[in-house]
């Protein structure tokens, strides 16, 4: 049987708009119809189909379908990823530490490593690679246990938290749109199978002194040309693994 999971697209996808207007125009686009089967839907049954682009959520477009001889609408929603390279890491959330701190209730000595290791609070080690903050390697073997210990028993929380969310929004389906050079390509996965995916693997302290949890990187934001916001905690993914799955 053909992957409908993953397929060659007749043309890129600009941004979640584009990908909004194509579901709006499920009767005529080449590949929303086939989106909306991965999803469970028979065609023939459809009546209406109303897309509309979140902002702020882990859902970047909820798909709204109206199905014949039911009186309740669905809504299915959908986390965009729009990659233009192989690798195409992707940032998946971005908080200041304290943000963290009532989601994932973090203790004081983890909360005080973090933002360490992203710069809230200047190194406090004699000539520290990076004058700004401090890497994982540049920690103490107690601080890296104590940091390693409280990831390890909350991966599963915090895995869910950053790829899927919560609530009303929280991400039923990650949709992955590729574009290198003139090929492009997609692949729609359920949400649950993403955080397997992207959760599997242990808890790992790199060379370069970043933090792996399972296929997840947790790192300094960095960047934003000094700016304070560059001490935010953020964590990336290559949703381009996907494909593969």
């Amino acid at each position: 049987m053909k992957n409908l999971g993953s397929q060659i697209a007749k043309n890129g996808f600009k941004n979640e708009d584009d990908i909004a207007e194509k579901f709006n125009n499920w009767k005529t686009d080449p590949e929303s119809p086939v989106w909306l089967s991965i999803m469970g839907y028979q065609i023939d049954n459809i009546e209406y189909v109303f897309a509309v682009v979140l902002h702020g959520y882990k859902t970047d477009v909820q798909v709204q379908i109206t199905v014949k001889l039911k009186t309740l609408i669905d809504a299915q929603n959908i986390q965009v990823k729009l990659v233009s390279n192989i690798n195409g890491f992707n940032q998946v959330d971005k908080r200041w530490v304290d943000k963290y701190i009532d989601l994932w209730s973090i203790p004081y000595n983890v909360v005080n490593i973090l933002k360490r290791y992203t710069g809230e609070i200047s190194p406090d080690i004699l000539n520290p690679k990076d004058n700004r903050r401090m890497f994982i390697h540049e920690f103490s073997h107690i601080d890296q246990s104590i940091l390693y210990s409280w990831l390890e028993n909350n991966k599963v929380l915090i895995i869910n938290d950053i790829i899927k969310g919560r609530g009303q929004f929280a991400a039923e389906w990650m949709l992955v749109a590729q574009k290198i050079q003139r090929n492009s390509r997609w692949v729609l996965h359920p949400i649950n199978l993403c955080i397997n995916h992207f959760g599997r693997g242990g808890i790992e302290f790199t060379k370069r002194g970043n933090i792996r949890l399972g296929n997840v990187t947790i790192q300094r934001k960095g960047g934003d040309s000094g700016r304070e916001t560059a001490n935010m905690l953020q964590f990336k993914i290559n949703p381009a693994e996907l494909f593969n799955l």
